[in-house]
């Protein structure tokens, strides 16, 4: 409880005096989590890190994490207005794929420099540069949520269509990810069951919207929200992160689809924002990209090489995604203030690239030093997961399913004494 207690209060600080310059409480959290982590609390004074932060505190964090991003999601899902969803829908999908197709193109032309030194042995330089691509084109969706939430911009024309970019963005992302996984795996038949399980879930969430609108209908009429109504949403939001976790395209867009089928102003949304918003808010969420900075340890890159290829993945991915999200915004019809604000939004990372480039590790398509070094781009970076193998294993080929891929991740926050002291 002390480790928490420290990690909440740091963080809410931190972010306060992020707010104070204008800028998101997100990133004063991961601030936070940095200096509680190996890069400073870890590496200055590593017997109190030992102590603060001891091993006991695994199970704690990988309850909060799970839990408080899906139920954040979902917060933000009630807050989209469906109207203005409808009216951009256009937009958002022409801007969702250009922003993949661009940091694409240029992440899968630096591997002309980086193949010979960041591919693991025995992967061809389609795989690896395809690989390398996707890595860069991804977008944090929880972290785009937490910015446009913390600016309160979740309910805007812009923030409706950055997220709905980001969502589709990163579903197409995830099928990406399993047609290169059954390319490097030679088993072209996964390729495109993700996509198919995805549609139909999608599918089926909108065809049962009509028995969820005579729920919401029949609590407007009463004029409270019951304890079975409760339920009954809850039950619905993790049967729908469950069904979407086990397609393989990552629990939050379950969450956050089925808050978004909700009517935002309905008694059932306003009545739930009431009951979860201080909690996630104030409790999960600090804590959760706390532990996310914690896992960050800057002194892992050594040497001016990396360094220099770090700077690349960089400026590659920002100028990506910007340009491709600016450009395709204009082509249909925004104009150049919304477009370029798209393009900042669209340029969030963390989260979801962390799950890639593991994915890339298990597979045996990237070493580990290429992770490390793609793992310090973007908000909400992160850096060394203590179940990589050392630098000179091999890493372990695996299969790709959507299931391992989000226990890895949310095991990532469960790292023991070693990943604070190191």
């Amino acid at each position: 409880m002390l480790a928490l207690l420290l990690i909440i209060a740091l963080a809410r600080l931190m972010g306060w005096l992020l707010r104070r310059i204008h800028q998101p409480a997100v990133i004063g959290e991961v601030v936070a989590g940095i200096a509680l982590g190996p890069s400073l609390l870890g590496r200055l004074w590593p017997e109190a890190a030992s102590v603060l932060f001891p091993a006991e505190i695994s199970p704690l964090s990988s309850v909060l994490a799970p839990i408080g991003v899906i139920l954040f999601m979902f917060l933000v899902g009630l807050d989209v207005n469906t109207d203005l969803l409808r009216q951009g829908s256009h937009n958002s999908v022409a801007i969702s794929h250009a922003s993949i197709l661009s940091p694409f193109l240029l992440g899968s032309t630096a591997a002309l420099w980086m193949y010979s030194s960041y591919s693991a042995p025995g992967v061809s330089f389609t795989v690896f540069s395809l690989f390398l691509g996707i890595s860069l084109s991804v977008t944090a969706f929880p972290v785009l949520a937490r910015i446009l939430t913390d600016s309160r911009m979740q309910r805007s024309k812009i923030g409706v269509l950055a997220l709905t970019c980001a969502a589709v963005d990163d579903v197409t992302a995830w099928c990406l990810l399993a047609l290169l996984s059954s390319v490097a795996q030679a088993e072209p038949e996964r390729a495109v069951l993700p996509l198919v399980l995805t549609i139909l879930f999608v599918a089926a969430v909108l065809m049962s919207r009509p028995l969820l609108l005579r729920l919401v209908r029949f609590q407007d009429s009463r004029g409270t929200l019951t304890q079975g109504a409760v339920a009954i949403v809850f039950m619905s939001l993790l049967a729908c992160a469950l069904a979407t976790e086990w397609i393989g395209i990552h629990a939050l867009f379950g969450a956050f689809l089925l808050g978004a089928v909700i009517p935002h102003d309905s008694l059932v949304a306003t009545e739930m924002r009431g009951k979860l918003e201080d909690t996630v808010v104030i409790l999960l969420l600090p804590a959760f990209f706390a532990f996310t900075g914690m896992r960050t340890e800057i002194g892992l890159l050594q040497g001016s090489e990396h360094w220099m290829f770090c700077g690349l993945i960089i400026i590659l991915a920002s100028v990506g995604k910007f340009g491709g999200s600016y450009v395709a915004a204009r082509l249909t019809g925004l104009d150049a203030n919304i477009a370029a604000s798209i393009g900042v939004l669209m340029n969030t990372r963390g989260l979801m690239e962390l799950i890639v480039l593991n994915l890339g590790l298990d597979l045996g398509i990237l070493s580990p030093t290429l992770v490390r070094d793609v793992r310090h781009h973007g908000p909400g970076h992160n850096s060394r997961d203590v179940t990589d193998p050392p630098l000179s294993s091999p890493p372990k080929r695996t299969r790709f399913d959507g299931q391992h891929c989000i226990c890895r991740e949310f095991r990532l926050l469960t790292a023991d004494r070693s990943a604070l002291t190191a």
